[in-house]
């Protein structure tokens, strides 16, 4: 079957910016987060809905599958401290692999940032979200480069190089609801091309769903809905890892686990109130996890 990213924008992209968009709307601070350019990238109708908190909530949480409007709430809270941290750190170069409609470089970094931020993606939908910062009068920081680019096919090596990416500088890269959308062996190459391209104390950060997801063998809190979803708009799951096997997954391709969240982890670090009581629950198929190249 023809997949949806070749021929129009990927349609968990846009659902993704949906999310973001709508999580900068609210008030309660475990689901505030501070995409607002994601909102000026909404189509003007469901622009002014997601603004309705009633709509916000048949959309992000009744309509969605369960606990994913949640989960992409803190994987881009987490996503994004990891990214402040390295520009902080003096890191010069960031790599965002399957950016979608990432915002992060017109977001998290200043004018005078001497941050080069490379975003990879595929054709169609990287075309769609230039076309909304142009339509949108965002203005692309100088330091950004686009490459489209088929990760199932291409090879990531020529189409950094042709860019200017440098390898021996210290680097983050990050892979945002990407890993699982691979062939097997096209995540498998990417791990070791990473690895490959990075210099020493470099970092990656990226997401990943369990292989018993893939079995369908329905396990994890709202797994089937978000299986049946991502199937539904042609975009389907393809790469998991197992259960407590993500630390040899990493040294086999040299990297050293830094910090590792499952859904519970997930939970307790995002969604507890004031009184220490976790108010909602997130997508038991993912999790998140911090890497880097000693």
């Amino acid at each position: 079957m023809k997949r949806r990213i070749d021929t129009q924008a990927s349609r968990t992209a846009e659902l993704t910016c949906i999310c973001r968009a709508a999580s900068s709307l609210e008030t309660n601070a475990c689901y505030k987060s501070d995409d607002t350019t994601a909102l000026r990238l909404l189509p003007a109708l469901i622009k002014t809905l997601i603004q309705i908190p009633f709509y916000r909530m048949l959309h992000c949480k009744v309509g969605a599958p369960k606990g994913i409007y949640e989960y992409i709430i803190a994987r881009t809270k987490y996503i994004d401290a990891v990214f402040r941290e390295a520009a902080a750190e003096g890191f010069i170069q960031v790599v965002i692999l399957g950016a979608g409609f990432d915002t992060r470089a017109i977001r998290l970094l200043g004018k005078e940032a001497n941050t080069t931020v490379f975003e990879l993606d595929a054709r169609f939908t990287q075309q769609a979200k230039l076309d909304l910062y142009r339509k949108n009068n965002i203005p692309i920081p100088p330091g950004v480069r686009f490459i489209s680019i088929d990760f199932n096919e291409e090879s990531l090596d020529p189409k950094l190089a042709e860019v200017g990416f440098d390898r021996s500088q210290r680097s983050l890269f990050i892979m945002e609801g990407l890993v699982m959308y691979l062939e097997p062996s096209a995540a498998r190459k990417m791990f070791q091309t990473i690895t490959e391209q990075m210099a020493p104390n470099s970092r990656l950060v990226f997401d990943y769903v369990y292989a018993s997801v893939l079995r369908r063998e329905k396990i994890h809190y709202g797994e089937t809905e978000i299986v049946k979803s991502v199937s539904g708009v042609h975009e389907s799951w393809q790469f998991g890892i197992e259960k407590d096997a993500i630390k040899d997954f990493l040294s086999g391709n040299a990297l050293v686990l830094r910090n590792h969240m499952s859904a519970q982890d997930i939970e307790e670090t995002y969604f507890k109130d004031e009184h220490g009581r976790i108010i909602a629950h997130v997508n038991g198929a993912h999790c998140l996890v911090l890497a880097e190249k000693i």
